[in-house]
């Protein structure tokens, strides 16, 4: 079993909190940036999305989806800063 930093927990976490952090940022820049080009930029979103996905088990049918990510540069900008810090932690 893995130990240290390089668990793969530690890298989930790394990245789900890198992309909480820069989702508050892009919500944050989108309220109080004037129109700009910056802001465009900035807050611009891509959202890769998956499904729907159905499933029908003869007693039960389901459809999941479609699931989306809403990724920005400040998202990814988000990730790669939580790693650092986390880095830097640990």
């Amino acid at each position: 079993m893995a130990s240290g930093p390089h668990r793969p927990g530690f890298y989930a976490g790394v990245l789900v909190a890198g992309f909480i952090a820069g989702g508050f940022l892009t919500f944050f820049l989108r309220q109080w940036l004037p129109d700009s080009a910056a802001k465009t930029f900035f807050t611009s979103s891509w959202t890769p999305t998956f499904g729907p996905v159905s499933a029908d088990l003869l007693v039960l049918n389901f459809t999941l989806g479609p699931v989306g990510l809403h990724v920005s540069l400040l998202s990814l900008i988000g990730v790669v800063l939580a790693y650092l810090i986390a880095r830097s932690l640990f």
